[in-house]
């Protein structure tokens, strides 16, 4: 369809507010659009700047060549002293107008039960309403801006109307852009719907109806996205903060920011409600692990080798514990220990009575015997319900919550990626309600995101939880402690991860300097004297704290930037693919600087501390 006229990038403010902010509309032939939005909000003014009667602060107007532009406006525009003939038709002889079908409709349809030489001067509001619509009806138009055309009109004459403005061009001539109340007029005349709202228009297809079809499944779309990844994100954000501080080393402003965020932030885990469920489910006796040792023989047959030492490990209901180790340390054993899958050479192993255990593995041994059943059915045998954050939902809603879309329930299981098997294997174990919960290095296949959606779906699951894993991040997110298995000892770490760091650290040094060459230890030791930060004098530290303050306002001014321009994006046309192309380079460009910034800030700090 040929282009009739268009706004480009139009910025338009008053003293009090800003009405629009980089917008950009076209209308094509074929166009009949309908323009909706709050009062206020700039439905005329949006259509006073693309008629040409509103000049923008910024941006421009693009009107085909030869487009003629009829306008009704809100105000009264007749002169007085004018007949109603004349008004309408001025002083075109009578054989020549009575000769138009269209302007003979037009009268008809407004104007038949007026006196024809009544002056304007005598008619009522409604009427002279009528008188000025009849006039621009009766012209010859390209494109028809109508701002509440159907004011003071009764029933009998809106339908006219609409039947006239339907049947005025061919499907595919012409365009028309009316704001009105009037939902039946909208729906019976337009083709597309624009929203005017927030200093931006966004486009529907269709009327009303199918307008508010659109922006109900819209919103709520919309909503439930952005509540999803807002509880994830504030939730995974208030973690972060309240955990070691080397994950804070960003710019000050930054920090504020996240603490204003997170300020009414409960923490990530109700743990006393936790554990109160857990003792509900599982009573006070878990897993009791009581001066156990594990040996297993050598391969050559001669000796045993040692893997678990009298180890004594009483697990609580609810308890949220992380085990470290390097492989072959002896994970695997403990946890056979507890699953019950192994025996102790000696000590005791004792299982409550109501424990269930479950154990996430590798291997996703829980999806060979269905993979060619459809996700559907798969969850299907399961139970109807689940109970998440206090909530009863259903497996599918679980499915969602772990990032499947519908149209994946049909899919048989053998066809998942290994994220989405992953996944599965996880909402299967976890309805099939167990009170323990095993997790064999879960983070494997999945990515950030559904990392995060799994992270937060465990934060609700009201069992003990026993996490072996590599991922660090993964570990201390889902964990409340953490133990080591090291030199066949079963070890608590209240310092966490850094703790074990240290430990295995110390222990790398202590085996290196009992060494038969002394020179190593030596040499080690001269490394970590030469790895050790450089010392800066007070007029470089002065230096680099001035850097440090310009770059914090710099990326001040640079999110502010990208906030707008994502603003930007959002309110462009879509069909605009050039201008969208502009659009990301430059914000790829503010990235890159912010990455820049923020890298050269990180460095800064480290010198500094």
């Amino acid at each position: 369809m040929a282009h009739l006229l268009g706004g480009e990038s139009l910025h338009l403010e008053f003293p009090t507010r800003t009405v629009f902010e980089n917008v950009t509309v076209g209308i094509n032939e074929g166009n009949r659009i309908g323009i909706v939005g709050r009062n206020g909000d700039g439905k005329s003014t949006l259509m006073k700047i693309l008629a040409g009667r509103l000049e923008p602060d910024s941006g421009r107007v693009t009107v085909r060549n030869g487009t003629r532009i009829g306008y009704l406006d809100q105000s009264d525009v007749l002169n007085d002293d004018h007949t109603v003939g004349y008004a309408i038709v001025g002083d075109t002889p009578e054989y020549e107008w009575a000769s138009q079908a269209r302007i003979r409709d037009v009268i008809s349809g407004l104007v038949s039960d007026l006196p024809w030489d009544a002056p304007v001067s005598s008619l009522s509001g409604g009427q002279r309403r009528r008188v000025a619509l009849a006039a621009l009806l009766a012209q010859e138009w390209d494109v028809l801006m109508l701002d509440e055309p159907t004011n003071h009109l009764d029933v009998e004459a809106i339908t006219w109307l609409a039947s006239h403005v339907k049947s005025r061009w061919s499907k595919n001539a012409g365009g028309l852009l009316v704001v009105t109340h009037d939902r039946w007029f909208l729906d019976e005349v337009c083709t597309d719907t624009w929203e005017v709202h927030d200093r931006m228009v966004e486009p529907f297809e269709g009327g009303y109806a199918a307008y508010i079809l659109q922006r109900v499944e819209r919103d709520r779309q919309a909503a439930a996205a952005e509540a999803k990844r807002q509880n994830l994100m504030r939730k995974e954000l208030a973690w972060l903060r309240r955990g070691a501080p080397a994950r804070t080393s960003k710019p000050k402003f930054r920090i504020d920011a996240a603490n204003a965020l997170i300020a009414d932030v409960p923490p990530v885990r109700d743990t006393i409600e936790l554990k109160k469920m857990a003792l509900t489910r599982l009573g006070k006796d878990v897993v009791d692990l009581e001066d156990v040792s594990v040996s297993f023989p050598l391969p050559s047959g001669e000796g045993e080798r040692q893997v678990l030492k009298r180890v004594t490990w009483r697990i609580a209901p609810g308890e949220r514990t992380g085990i470290l180790g390097v492989n072959g340390a002896g994970k695997s054993t403990l946890l056979s220990l507890v699953t019950g899958s192994l025996q102790p050479s000696s000590g005791r192993v004792k299982h409550g009575k109501t424990v269930k255990i479950a154990t996430l593995t590798q291997q996703l041994d829980e999806l060979r015997e269905v993979e060619n059943d459809r996700v559907s059915d798969v969850i299907g045998r399961k139970k109807r319900s689940y109970i998440a954050d206090g909530k009863e939902v259903s497996p599918s809603q679980m499915l969602e919550r772990l990032g499947f879309t519908s149209a994946q329930l049909s899919t048989p299981v053998k066809d998942l990626s290994g994220g989405q098997k992953r996944r599965l294997q996880l909402l299967l174990i976890l309805l099939d309600e167990p009170n323990v919960l095993i997790l064999d290095e879960p983070s494997n296949d999945l990515d950030t995101d559904m990392l995060a959606a799994m992270e937060d779906l465990l934060d609700s699951w009201p069992g003990t939880l026993l996490v072996v894993s590599h991922d660090r991040y993964l570990m201390e997110r889902v964990t409340d402690q953490q133990y080591a298995v090291m030199d066949g000892s079963f070890r608590h770490l209240p310092g966490g991860v850094d703790e074990y760091l240290q430990l295995s650290a110390q222990g790398a040094t202590s085996t290196g300097s009992s060494s038969s060459h002394p020179t190593a230890a030596k040499s080690s030791t001269a490394s970590d004297s030469e790895q050790s930060a450089p010392k800066i004098s007070g007029a470089e530290s002065r230096a680099l704290q001035k850097e440090s303050g310009t770059i914090e306002r710099r990326l001040a001014k640079l999110s502010d930037e990208q906030a707008r321009l994502s603003e930007a994006m959002s309110a462009h046309d879509p069909s605009d693919y050039a201008g969208l192309a502009t659009l990301g380079e430059k914000q790829q460009a503010l990235q890159d600087e912010i990455d820049e910034l923020e890298l050269r800030w990180l460095e800064i700090s480290e010198l500094l501390s």
